[in-house]
């Protein structure tokens, strides 16, 4: 008989397809647990599956009396409170860097889409005016990538696949983290002095309470006129108002986003401006990346189930 996981977050089934080879899923579909099912069949549940950017209150914890062990889908886990695990002795597990390449590509797609003008250049051929020759300010010369200055706030899995694929294009690059790394790319002590040496800043910072909104009107002012932000980290990490504010003003040049303060909930002012490139958190969505995620979701059960140590815990 499969052992029973709770799946707390709403994922498309597709996704749960593999995981549900090896376990009974009861899927919550996003919904309080207690609103779908009964308190006998959630007193026996030891393991819940979650998205990491989900909070999970204390009352759902409550109707779980057996839980064990959270698995986070992918490697976020900014919606748990570790302090409230820790008390409750619940193991939390996660996917670390099994969908790094996916959100490194999509970083990189972000950042050539907003610097080179990409949708206002789709724009141009398929309202007929390059067919027309019709001038356009959209269509003035960018920068190009050769020399240009990137610089990448996290340096985990994602800021380092990012940074190598950065180097690839000829630019120089720097980084700011807590702590300084064995890596080839010049460190900068603040996030600051980053911001203001370089032309790109992309942001692949693991999101909590002390980067929340760390992004704001300061470092926006030191990335200047000319400069680029590209985020696929957490929306929490930049004020998301700030930066509207930046963008309208032209006091940054563009951006490329693909996550956002309030998911799925994007500001109408953000989806109107000719100098943003939106995607709706598609960062890990691969089918490679999925497959990892889910790989190390079976592992973390696995492990869990057979009394072992979860084998991708969250420390």
């Amino acid at each position: 008989m499969l052992e029973q996981v709770l799946i707390y977050s709403r994922f498309p089934k597709a996704q749960l397809v593999g995981i549900g080879e090896h376990y009974d899923l009861l899927d919550a579909a996003g919904k309080p647990p207690a609103e779908k099912f009964g308190a006998e069949q959630l007193k026996p549940i030891r393991a819940m599956i979650t998205a990491g950017g989900q909070s999970i209150p204390n009352a759902v914890l409550d109707s779980l009396p057996s839980l064990g062990a959270i698995i986070c889908y992918g490697t976020g886990y900014d919606g748990v409170d570790l302090a409230e695990l820790k008390k409750r002795n619940i193991a939390l597990g996660n996917s670390p860097g099994a969908n790094a390449a996916s959100v490194a590509d999509l970083a990189m797609t972000l950042m050539l889409a907003a610097t080179r003008r990409l949708l206002p250049a789709s724009d141009y051929v398929r309202s007929g005016d390059w067919a027309g020759s019709k001038p356009s300010p959209a269509m003035r010369p960018p920068l190009g990538m050769t020399g240009r200055k990137i610089g990448i706030y996290g340096m985990g899995e994602i800021g380092r696949k990012i940074a190598a694929r950065c180097a690839s294009f000829e630019t120089e690059v720097g980084y700011h983290s807590r702590s300084k790394h064995d890596v080839p790319y010049q460190y900068f002590p603040t996030l600051a002095a980053l911001a203001e040496w370089c032309n790109v800043l992309m942001v692949a910072v693991r999101a909590g309470p002390d980067t929340q909104h760390i992004i704001g009107a300061e470092i926006l002012q030191k990335l200047g006129a000319g400069g680029t932000i590209v985020n696929i980290s957490r929306g929490s990490v930049i004020d998301q108002s700030a930066l509207v504010s930046a963008l309208e003003s032209h006091a940054v040049a563009a951006a490329g986003l693909d996550v956002y303060e309030k998911e799925p909930h994007v500001p109408d002012v953000l989806t109107r401006l000719p100098n943003v490139v939106l995607t709706p958190h598609i960062g890990g969505h691969t089918i490679e990346g999925h497959r990892a995620m889910q790989d190390c979701v079976i592992a973390n059960l696995d492990a869990f189930f057979a009394g072992q140590p979860l084998r991708y815990p969250v420390k």
